[in-house]
């Protein structure tokens, strides 16, 4: 629960993880990357919102969390951690911008919820520069 001026917002636990994987993108990911990817949602559940986690061998090298829009939590994010690693987000990507600054960064998967009425962007951006993406159904986003 939070206050807000004039009320307060009432959000459950967020106590799930995604139990089913679909990857959206003309790339698989390696078996490596897909466990840094299940690694890193187990993080990015616990970042404030909007939240990024770079994951390279099973250690998250970079967070973004707490902005006020993806692309500043990415950009964070790969500030630290990049090259040849994964990339996992709480929300899906409204824009393919995340998606391309993740490329110039070396990011070789990412994975995130999908959901956007923009995904088929972030697949096609995906696709353009061999990137694998997997979309879980799970949303961690809070508020």
């Amino acid at each position: 629960m939070v206050t807000v001026d004039g009320g307060i917002l009432v959000q459950g636990e967020d106590n799930k993880l995604a139990n089913e994987y679909k990857v959206v993108t003309k790339k698989e990911p390696t078996e490596m990357e897909l466990r840094d990817m299940i690694f890193g949602m187990k993080v990015v559940k616990y970042v404030k919102s909007n939240a990024i986690v770079v994951v390279k061998d099973g250690v998250a090298t970079g967070i973004g969390g707490g902005q006020v829009n993806r692309i500043w939590a990415t950009k964070e994010a790969l500030e630290r951690g990049k090259g040849g690693a994964v990339l996992a987000s709480d929300a899906f990507f409204p824009f393919r911008d995340c998606v391309d600054e993740a490329a110039k960064n070396g990011i070789k998967a990412i994975i995130q919820p999908g959901g956007s009425i923009r995904d088929e962007e972030s697949v096609e951006a995906c696709n353009e520069h061999g990137i694998s993406m997997v979309f879980t159904g799970v949303r961690h986003f809070k508020h």
